[in-house]
């Protein structure tokens, strides 16, 4: 089924949230934070969670459910997802922009990346459950198996491309700051 390569990138990102636990721990005792870490927390939810996950999502799933006459619940649910994919790309912003600030040794930043990062431990395990329990495997009945083999290599193929496009925007914006 196309939703076992979502509910397996779900338990990728279960982990990086236990690992921002971790730090959110650390800060709150020592009252410092791994700029680093945070980065790299900013770039997986960035790139890992929002683009290749919720992109197989919204690009591909949701795009196909769009097409079906969905039950009035499923159609809700849908858009109440869409929606929490916004408000994680908006609070990962903040946290980046905590983090930029901590960096500048601006006052209240280390509280705002306590803040923000808790904000996100809160809402992945919600979303998560409500995509895996609730909305994933209901929705599966909308396809024929032919319908849902189709978007399974539709999700293959968008992470081939995916890493490509990454890297081109890597190479792209390093482009645009070395241009004289």
């Amino acid at each position: 089924m196309p939703i076992a390569p979502l509910m397996i990138e779900h338990r990728l990102i279960e982990r990086m949230v236990k690992l921002m636990e971790r730090h959110v721990q650390t800060i709150s005792s020592s009252s410092r934070a791994d700029t680093h870490f945070i980065g790299s927390a900013v770039d997986f939810i960035r790139a890992y969670a929002d683009r290749c996950h919720h992109g197989k999502e919204e690009d591909i799933l949701f795009r196909e459910l769009a097409g079906k006459k969905m039950a009035p619940a499923h159609a809700k649910t849908m858009e109440e997802l869409l929606h929490e994919h916004i408000e994680a790309r908006e609070i990962t912003a903040k946290l980046n922009h905590a983090n930029e600030a901590y960096i500048r040794e601006e006052p209240g930043a280390l509280e705002h990346i306590r803040l923000h990062m808790s904000r996100l431990i809160d809402f992945y395990p919600v979303h998560i459950e409500k995509e895996d329990r609730h909305f994933f495997i209901p929705v599966m009945d909308y396809f024929t198996r032919q319908e849902q083999e189709e978007m399974l290599q539709a999700f293959y193929e968008f992470d081939r491309k995916l890493i490509h496009e990454r890297y081109r925007d890597v190479v792209e914006a390093f482009e645009t700051t070395a241009k004289p």
